[in-house]
């Protein structure tokens, strides 16, 4: 019987990428491999030939080579010698396309058959650091100490006691990955003996205990940026835990917390503080003096101020950490009762309320609108 077109095989286009071509025979292996389907000839020869089609269409030149003179154009051998195979290859073919899902990427032998480096990156470390509003405002320079790893000066740096070595691992026989089989998968874990390093040290160094090296604190200038906010940080690239097997090191992230100000609240870059206001300036107006981060300020208040007023002064908030643009600060007029009035101030008080009851209600323009509205509430 002639055999099918390996892409009909594999149910692909012939433009079909690398990917597709992987997508479509995991999902045909799946399905007919004979440990799934035992004692099924049918799915047996399935799987052979979905099996044929992809080594032939995944390797560059043979897929060239099909392309231009089909099954004539390639080796008849490579496809004979297939439906002879047992099938504990299929491990070995499967792992090119599960490789990423269970981490072979990272260690074991690579396709060719050469080593891979189990390099792996360092750690990242976090640094809380407490500012106060002002600082956060202006920025400043700092020094802080953070953990560090330097080389053993006992062993120097290679783990083992004085006077003796590390040797290969007899469990990866040094490879750093160990395979193990799971039905028709095989699966590259590190090595539980050497953890990935491909060695190991009987007589390890009573210094560092083995590690190679010893743990030290080290300073580190940080500049803070004007304008940062609470719960924002700063990278320093590099200041980690080192890697292992020559891996690059982790970054050092320095967190923001911004100490509570007993005056002013923030809200972006904008400033909003509280500005309590006697009952006699309200009434009459005038200037008044306020805080702000770059010391006072001052603003006209208008007669017959109302409490809960907001007062904007453009640019007197904290510049953007980005943009250099400064925000505005809010002042929110809070009206204070005056406590403790002596005979005489109550006296006065009383007669100026007299008064401003024979003025009738012009003088309480919301008094009255609140009254009117209760009018209607009840009617």
């Amino acid at each position: 019987m002639a055999k099918r077109d390996y892409y009909e095989v594999l149910g692909v286009a012939k433009n079909a990428s690398d990917e597709d071509l992987k997508k479509a025979y995991r999902k045909l292996a799946m399905k007919y491999h004979p440990d799934r389907n035992p004692d099924d000839k049918n799915a047996e020869a399935k799987f052979k030939e979905a099996k044929e089609a992809y080594e032939m269409l995944s390797d560059a030149e043979k897929r060239a080579a099909y392309d231009r003179f089909g099954h004539a154009g390639v080796d008849p051998n490579i496809g004979g010698g297939a439906a002879g195979q047992d099938f504990s290859g299929f491990a070995d073919a499967f792992g090119d396309i599960f490789g990423d899902i269970f981490g072979g990427a990272r260690g074991g032998r690579s396709g060719n058959g050469g080593q891979r480096s189990n390099v792996y990156r360092g750690s990242d470390l976090r640094y809380a650091m407490e500012i106060t509003l002002e600082q956060a405002a202006t920025g400043f320079s700092t020094e802080i100490r953070v953990p560090s790893w330097e080389s053993c000066g006992t062993c120097n740096g290679t783990g083992a006691k004085p006077g003796t070595k590390a040797e290969t691992c007899k469990t990866c026989g040094g490879q750093g990955q160990v395979r193990m089989q799971q039905g028709f998968f095989s699966i590259q874990q590190t090595c539980p003996s050497c953890h990935g390093s491909g060695k190991t040290i009987p007589n390890p160094c009573n210094t560092c205990d083995g590690v190679g090296r010893v743990r030290k604190q080290k300073t580190l200038e940080v500049k803070i940026p004007a304008g940062i906010d609470d719960g924002m940080r700063i990278r320093s690239a590099g200041n980690g835990e080192p890697g292992l097997n020559g891996g690059p090191a982790g970054d050092l992230y320095v967190e923001i917390s911004v100490k509570v100000h007993r005056v002013f609240q923030r809200d972006g870059d904008d400033l909003h503080c509280e500005i309590p206001v006697s009952f006699a300036r309200a009434a009459l107006g005038g200037s008044i003096d306020v805080p702000t981060l770059n010391g006072r300020a001052s603003f006209d208040l208008p007669e017959g101020t109302q409490t809960g007023k907001t007062f904007r002064l453009r640019s007197k908030g904290i510049k953007n950490v980005r943009s250099s643009v400064a925000g505005d600060l809010y002042c929110h007029v809070v009206l204070e009762t005056p406590v403790k009035l002596s005979d005489k101030q109550k006296q006065l008080l009383q007669a100026f309320e007299d008064s401003l009851e024979e003025g009738g209600d012009r003088h309480n323009p919301q008094s009255k609108s609140w009254m009117e509205k209760v009018r209607d509430f009840f009617n």
